[in-house]
């Protein structure tokens, strides 16, 4: 072998073992190396996007992120909590609030910064028979022949598509049902909530009147427009349970849904958030626009679905927003060099 080979030959293994090293040192640099992280999302399929896109961070960080558990939400603040599970990007504020409280609040949670804004619910009503009766308002189906319009069951009441057992919404639709006097001309139907709401569609498309609670960002909405198919109702006055009896609900508008609009935080053990100064960080700084998960739950519904179209849904909007995404992942970075 030449002189001009062996040259060669030495340059491409030092060069080999330069990208070795610097690919260790970079491996070494992650501030989430080693540590393991389990993740939690309700039952919700359709929180599965948001939840996702927080996971793919903290791999980007180099956190070991298990596969996400899915529980109830009261259980899953337990269990974070306790510290057997590690975060959750799911809080809803203030509708959780209880669930929050009762589970250690701001001694056991870390919660900073606001995931996902405008977070709205209510009920609806479809646009045709809300018309025709002039139906504006909840409180004006205490009228058993307006409630009947919306009785699917033959029992006379109006049906009313409800939350899942264990939602804090569906506390406070029975509240609400026993505030406004319409117990005995409303009842809330529990159960699954896709299941009941593609009932609810399969009405409608028949042309029959419906009425359903639902929530932003969710599909519904993208399907059952609100002012061209549905129509929101107004309540008479604000009612909440437990600690948010007092609470006023009415919007800037003047006009009141029976709900505030709520904020979406993701919530932390709050000893390994600080244990964790990059975690912590990517926590308080990720924002994701709520038109982004109304569009990707819209996919879902029209057959995206599995595991696999969610995560190729997740590489798309890291793609779309790469400059967004990387910022997050060199200021968590760095906060862990502080």
């Amino acid at each position: 072998m030449n002189n001009t080979h062996k040259l060669r030959n030495r340059g491409m293994v030092t060069l080999a073992f330069t990208v070795l090293v610097s690919s260790q040192a970079m491996a070494a640099d992650l501030p989430g190396k080693g540590v393991v992280v389990k993740p939690l999302q309700s039952t919700l399929a359709e929180e599965s996007f948001q939840t996702e896109l927080v996971n793919r961070a903290l791999t980007k960080l180099g956190y070991d992120v298990q596969q996400t558990g899915e529980v109830d939400y009261n259980v899953a603040y337990t269990a974070i909590a306790s510290g057997d599970s590690t975060y959750m990007a799911v809080n809803w504020d203030p509708l959780q609030t209880d669930m929050f409280n009762a589970a250690g609040g701001d001694k056991k949670f870390y919660r900073q910064g606001t995931f996902i804004t405008g977070a709205a619910q209510g009920y609806l009503i479809d646009k045709k028979t809300a018309d025709k009766y002039h139906i504006h308002d909840l409180s004006q189906l205490k009228d058993p022949k307006l409630a009947k319009l919306f009785d699917a069951d033959g029992d006379g009441k109006a049906d009313m598509v409800g939350c899942e057992p264990g939602w804090g919404c569906g506390e406070v639709i029975e509240t609400q049902i026993k505030a406004y006097g319409l117990a005995n001309t409303v009842k809330q139907n529990s159960g699954n909530y896709a299941a009941i709401m593609a009932d609810t569609l399969a009405r409608y498309q028949q042309g029959k009147p419906v009425l359903y609670y639902t929530w932003t960002p969710y599909w519904v909405s993208n399907v059952l427009k609100p002012g061209k198919d549905v129509v929101w109702l107004t309540v008479p006055f604000s009612a909440n349970p437990g600690s948010q009896k007092n609470l006023d609900t009415t919007l800037p508008n003047g006009k009141n849904y029976g709900f505030p609009v709520n904020e979406e935080h993701i919530v932390a053990n709050k000893q390994w958030a600080a244990a964790n100064p990059a975690a912590a960080k990517l926590f308080a700084i990720m924002k994701l626009p709520l038109a982004d998960v109304n569009a990707q739950n819209m996919r879902m519904h029209n057959g995206e679905s599995s595991a696999e179209d969610i995560q190729q849904q997740v590489d798309g909007w890291v793609k779309a927003h790469q400059a967004t995404f990387d910022g997050w992942i060199n200021t968590a970075t760095a906060a862990a060099k502080k």
